[in-house]
């Protein structure tokens, strides 16, 4: 498919130091300490109070200062994006899939220096930085695609009740959208829900996660460039918890990235108001079933990234392994020699697989998880400590062994380096015990067995599944390739990101009929 980006990892394969190279230039390239205004319409706007954003690999990075906006400055952006809707719902769906390609091009010219701020912003290593960045170019790609091949969505239905009439179905945008996005990935998450409201003609005011502004800022700025016009995307910054309420009263639809509870509890106010559309992504307690017909070499690698990559900062992070009892023993043996070989530390180094976590109310709930997996029962059989909580926020991966599984961790999101592994005697346990739970977004399993999969595939309560998936046994989805959302309490609309249907999400349809 035309579409996909090319892998930045597989393109310089063979030319790891050229690729090494090149992102510690950008590194370099990265402008620190700055001040950056919110974006409405045509103004750049600075308001009476900023608040800092350090990085979380090292305290004294001071990434930049960020307005903090009031509702004066949100009633402004609302306002911006309603008039710039008056025109851009009549532009041709052509012109804005050419904006969104070249935005693509924009983005693929300036792909180390984005994932580059990733790294000092969040605390991903290189290559996951740079993965989101690849992941964020595919989706302006893939949606401009989607929106190629249906023509706008713009249907002619079959008529034959009157020789002189002529039907249509038409898909139309809703109006403005809020956006609201999180730190774990602030280039590529935010890109699919504000792209999906503006490639369909809505506009889009977007708040950024405030330990991640940056990204989202240099996402806006790429965007106009391109031609999206001022007013169709607008960006704010400040604590959501002061300025989320303002944005919901003026928004004519929602899409939101983050936990459950926030989740359904912004729903519940949004609509109280008004029928209005909701898009939202809201985690994952995401498992992996081991089954004894299992390669444990392709297990343990796919476990190991699937958990403890950025953290397991991930709505996907691989969250619980269910092992058969005689593969059990082995597979843990396995798994904590691959932990012992993780390299902590700055990431920006390129020998770092884990940096920090994102801030320190995430080290605290890590202290405090470990701590119950003790007190409930549970073996640390590896990690469970802090390595450094004053200068950044470090952690050692962690694996708990022999928790029982009626302890509240198996079922609540951690967002943090632990993983909890258990045994099981059959695949009907496993998947009794895997669907237990009020999440499904992502799951896996290993087995060599193909009628074992297809029993899993056939049985399992998730919207994204794998099997034999090495790279990340639950993570890793790619536009155009593994649709990205979840069943359950995971998802909202049944529509995934980076899939075939994915932007009927911000559409709604009107039935056209006229008569000669």
């Amino acid at each position: 498919m035309v579409f996909i980006n090319e892998n930045t990892i597989a393109k310089y394969k063979g030319r790891e130091e050229e690729f090494h190279q090149e992102f510690e230039k950008a590194l370099e390239r990265v402008r620190l300490g700055e001040e950056y205004p919110l974006i409405i319409g045509e103004e750049e706007v600075k308001t009476s109070k900023t608040f800092e954003v350090r990085s979380p690999i090292d305290a004294s990075i001071l990434i930049g200062r960020f307005q903090i906006a009031d509702e004066n400055a949100i009633d402004k952006a609302f306002k911006a994006a309603k008039e710039a809707f008056k025109s851009w719902r009549l532009t041709s769906w052509k012109d804005r899939v050419e904006a969104a390609k070249r935005a693509a091009e924009l983005i693929r010219r300036r792909k180390f220096e984005l994932a580059a701020t990733i790294t000092l912003e969040n605390g991903k290593n290189r290559y996951e930085a740079i993965a989101e960045v690849d992941e964020t170019i595919d989706y302006f790609n893939y949606y401009a695609y989607i929106l190629l091949i249906n023509r706008g969505f713009n249907h002619e239905m079959d008529s034959r009740m009157y020789k002189n009439e002529h039907s249509y179905s038409v898909m139309k945008p809703y109006g403005s959208w809020a956006v609201i996005a999180p730190f774990n990935f602030p280039l590529a998450i935010t890109t699919t829900m504000a792209l999906g409201a503006v490639i369909t003609g809505n506009t889009a005011v977007i708040k950024p996660s405030s330990d991640t502004p940056l990204s989202a800022y240099n996402l806006v700025k790429i965007m106009l460039e391109a031609g999206f016009p001022p007013g169709v995307v607008n960006y704010i910054t400040g604590s959501g918890k002061d300025i989320v309420d303002f944005m919901l009263t003026r928004s004519d639809g929602m899409a939101f990235t983050g936990s459950k509870d926030v989740g359904h509890s912004l729903a519940k106010r949004f609509i109280e108001r008004d029928p209005r559309p909701v898009v939202m992504e809201l985690g994952g307690k995401n498992p992996v079933i081991i089954t004894d017909k299992a390669d444990l070499t392709k297990a343990v690698e796919g476990v190991y990234r699937g958990a403890f990559g950025f953290g397991g900062q991930k709505c996907s992070a691989t969250s619980r392994v269910y092992v058969f009892e005689s593969v059990y023993d082995k597979f843990v043996e396995k798994l904590v020699d691959k932990v012992k070989e993780t390299k902590i530390g700055d990431p920006r180094k390129k020998d770092v697989f884990l940096g920090p976590l994102i801030n320190r109310g995430a080290v605290e709930k890590y202290k405090r998880f470990v701590d119950e997996a003790v007190k409930g029962g549970g073996k640390i059989v590896i990690g469970g400590r802090v390595v450094e909580e004053n200068k950044g926020y470090y952690v050692e991966p962690t694996v708990v062994t022999g928790l029982p599984y009626d302890h509240w961790l198996w079922k609540t999101e951690l967002f943090v380096p632990i993983l909890l592994v258990g045994k099981v005697k059959t695949l009907d346990e496993a998947l009794m015990r895997v669907s237990d739970v009020e999440y499904g977004l992502t799951a896996g399993i290993f087995s060599e067995d193909p009628k074992e999969i297809e029993y899993f595939f056939n049985n399992i309560e998730a919207g994204v599944v794998y099997a034999n998936r090495t790279v990340g046994a639950t993570t890793g989805a790619m536009p155009g390739v593994q649709p990205f959302g979840g069943w359950k309490h995971s998802g909202w609309t049944g529509k995934n990101a980076g899939g075939p249907y994915y932007l009927l999400s911000f559409l709604r349809e009107q039935a056209q009929t006229y008569y000669e």
